[in-house]
């Protein structure tokens, strides 16, 4: 299982032992979502992995949005 936590624009992808695997970001110049690991030795299990595209695609469509927040 991994947790998809908002942070500003971006989730912070957490695997449920708590480590941070990397973040989903939309990149406005590819109008599309990207996951950037957190570090290079960072190695994601097959489910993290899985669950990380179902996320990309969810967000892609519709299914799932990023919270904007106001820090006004």
């Amino acid at each position: 299982m991994v947790l998809f936590w908002p942070i500003q624009q971006e989730l912070d992808c957490i695997s449920d032992s708590g480590r941070v695997l990397g973040k989903i970001k939309f990149d406005g110049s590819k109008n599309e979502y990207i996951f950037s690991l957190a570090s290079q030795s960072t190695v994601l299990s097959k489910q993290d992995e899985s669950n990380i595209v179902e996320r990309l695609a969810g967000l892609s469509s519709g299914k799932y949005v990023i919270a904007m927040q106001d820090d006004d």
